[in-house]
């Protein structure tokens, strides 16, 4: 299965995976799973950390590394799917998240129940 991880299924999976149900922590950690976090989310995690809203770990990267999960950058062809998605979630992070999903064929796991309008394949994190 080919995952790419919201932004706080990340953060659980990294620092409280007992958050995630046990169907998606088996999937993240399955050994034949292509595990993807975006580099929207880093971002997100930033934003928020230099906010006062959020502890990220120092040790991102290592972690990441540790976990298996692959790094995805933000190509032009995940920019273009941006631009003709309907406004369903104005959040600028989760609406690349699912036009990077929808171009390169991945699941999101996620527990954000307004990705389900759009036409892409979830995975539930709880």
């Amino acid at each position: 299965m080919r995952l790419l991880l919201d932004t706080h299924a990340l953060i659980w999976a990294l620092e409280e995976p007992e958050r995630l149900s046990a169907r998606a922590r088996t999937a993240i950690g399955a050994e034949d799973a292509e595990v993807f976090v975006s580099v929207v989310s880093p971002w997100e995690m930033a934003i928020a950390k230099s906010r006062g809203r959020l502890r990220v770990p120092d040790d991102l990267e290592s972690q990441l590394g540790q976990k298996r999960f692959d790094l995805l950058p933000v190509l032009l062809r995940h920019a273009a799917a941006v631009e003709s998605m309907p406004h369903y979630h104005r959040d600028p992070f989760d609406r690349m998240l699912v036009a990077q999903a929808q171009v390169d064929g991945l699941t999101i796991v996620t527990a954000d129940r307004k990705l389900r309008d759009y036409p892409v394949a979830l995975f539930p994190a709880i």
